[in-house]
C-alpha cells in the first residue's frame, strides 16, 4: 500500500468513525423534546412515556458485555455494519408504526445496539490507532455529542413541518450514510501494532481492583451528565427563567460540551496527564454548580458554559481509562465492556432518583448538593486510578 493509499484509508476511517458515533445518540435525545407531544397523543401516563429514554439507558448497561460475543462470532467491522442497520431500521419503523409498543420495542434494541457498538469502536480505535489513541477518542465522543445536539435542537423543527413520527424516523437516515461509509473502510496497515489479534487469552477485567474504579469513575461522570441533561432546565425555570430561555441555557451547555469532546483529546497530546485534565475538569463542575447553588439567575450562563467543559472532558477522558490500561483490543473490548455496563446502570438510576428527591423536598437545593457529591466522588476515584501499580 503506498502513502498515498494509507493517508486515503486513515482519512476514511476517521470520517467512519465520526460518522458512526453520530448515530449514538439521536434515537434517545430525539424523545426528549417530544415527551409531551407523544404522551398527549398517545394518551400515556408519565411514567409510560419515561420509559421511551430510560430503557435505552438500561440497555446500554445491560447488553455492553455481549460485545465480546459479537466480537468473537462476527469481527469488529461486521458487528458494527449489523448493529448499525439495526439502529437506523427500528428508528425508521418509528414513522411507520408509530404506536407506544413499536415505540418501546424501538428503545429496547436501539440501546442494545449502542451497548454493543460502543465497546467495538473503542477496540477497533486501541487496534488501528495504537499510537493516536486520544484523537480518535477526541472524534468517537465529539460524534456522540454532535448527534445528541443536533437531535435535541432539529426535532422540534422537523415536528413543525412534518409531525411527530416523522420527526423521530429521520434520525434513522444517519445510518445510511455511516453504514456506506463503514463497508469502504480498509484497515491503514501502517498504524496497527503489533498485538496479537486472535486466539491470545482475554484477561478478565471483574477480577481486577482497577477495572471496578474505572467502572465506578464511568458510572458517576455519566450519572452527572443525564442528570444534568434532565434537570439543568428545570433548575434554571425554578430560578426564573422563561421555558425557552432555560432551553438556551441547555443548548450552550451542550455546544461547550462537543467543543470539548474534541479539544480535551487535543490538549493531551501536548499535555497528556489525563489526572490533571480529569482535576480541571472536576474544577469547573464544582465553579458551576455552586454557580447555581448561590448566584443569581445572570450567573446560570457561566455556570452553563462551566458544566459543559465538565461534562466534554469527563466523558473521552472515561473512555479512554481501558485503552490506556491494556495493549490488546480484545482485552479493551472486554474493560469497555464491563465499565460501561456497570456505569450505564448505574446513570440510569440517577435522574430518577433526582426526580424523586424534588418531588418529596420541592427543592433543587438537593439536585445540586447531588451533583456536588458525584463530583467529590469522581476525585476520589480520580487519585485512585493515579498510579498504576508497579506490577502491572
Amino acid at each position: 500500500m503506498t502513502d498515498k493509499q494509507k493517508k486515503s484509508a486513515l482519512g476514511i476511517m476517521v470520517l467512519a468513525i465520526l460518522f458512526v458515533s453520530v448515530n449514538l445518540r439521536p434515537a434517545i435525545s430525539s424523545i426528549g423534546p417530544l415527551l409531551d407531544t407523544i404522551r398527549e397523543e398517545l394518551s400515556l401516563t408519565s411514567s409510560e412515556v419515561s420509559l421511551l429514554t430510560s430503557v435505552p439507558v438500561f440497555c446500554m448497561g445491560l447488553f455492553a458485555p455481549l460485545a465480546v460475543v459479537f466480537n468473537k462470532k462476527l469481527g469488529l467491522k461486521k458487528s458494527i455494519a449489523v448493529l448499525l442497520t439495526a439502529i437506523g431500521a427500528f428508528t425508521l419503523l418509528r414513522g411507520f408504526l408509530p404506536t407506544y409498543p413499536v415505540l418501546l420495542a424501538s428503545a429496547f434494541f436501539i440501546g442494545l445496539s449502542i451497548a454493543i457498538i460502543s465497546p467495538l469502536l473503542s477496540a477497533m480505535i486501541k487496534r488501528n490507532f495504537p499510537t493516536r489513541t486520544a484523537s480518535l477518542i477526541g472524534v468517537y465522543s465529539f460524534g456522540m455529542g454532535l448527534g445528541a445536539t443536533l437531535a435535541a435542537g432539529l426535532t422540534g423543527v422537523f415536528y413543525s413541518f412534518a409531525g411527530w413520527p416523522t420527526a423521530l424516523a429521520s434520525w434513522g437516515l444517519l445510518s445510511i450514510a455511516a453504514i456506506i461509509l463503514w463497508l469502504r473502510v480498509k484497515e491503514p496497515a501502517a498504524e496497527v501494532a503489533e498485538i496479537p489479534m486472535e486466539g491470545a487469552a482475554v484477561v478478565s477485567p471483574w477480577k481486577n481492583r482497577r477495572a471496578w474504579y474505572m467502572l465506578l469513575f464511568f458510572g458517576f461522570q455519566s450519572a452527572l451528565f443525564f442528570s444534568i441533561i434532565t434537570w439543568l432546565a428545570p433548575i434554571a425555570i425554578e430560578k426564573g427563567m422563561s421555558i425557552l430561555v432555560a432551553g438556551a441555557v441547555l443548548t450552550v451547555m451542550s455546544t461547550v460540551q462537543i467543543a470539548c469532546n474534541l479539544s480535551i483529546p487535543l490538549l493531551l497530546e501536548k499535555w497528556p496527564s489525563r489526572h490533571l485534565w480529569i482535576m480541571v475538569s472536576l474544577g469547573f463542575g464544582a465553579a458551576g454548580v455552586l454557580l447555581l447553588m448561590f448566584g443569581s439567575t445572570a450567573l446560570i450562563w457561566p455556570a452553563a458554559v462551566f458544566i459543559g467543559i465538565t461534562l466534554g472532558g469527563l466523558f473521552p477522558l472515561a473512555l479512554m481509562m481501558p485503552l490506556d490500561e491494556n495493549s490488546s483490543p480484545d482485552d479493551v473490548n472486554s474493560w469497555t465492556a464491563m465499565i460501561q455496563s456497570g456505569g450505564y446502570i448505574i446513570s440510569a438510576l440517577t435522574p430518577f432518583a433526582i426526580g424523586l428527591f424534588y418531588d418529596r423536598f420541592q427543592n433543587h437545593m438537593i439536585s445540586l448538593s447531588l451533583f456536588l457529591g458525584f463530583i467529590a466522588i469522581l476525585m476520589v476515584f480520580a487519585f485512585l486510578l493515579k498510579e498504576k501499580p508497579a506490577t502491572e
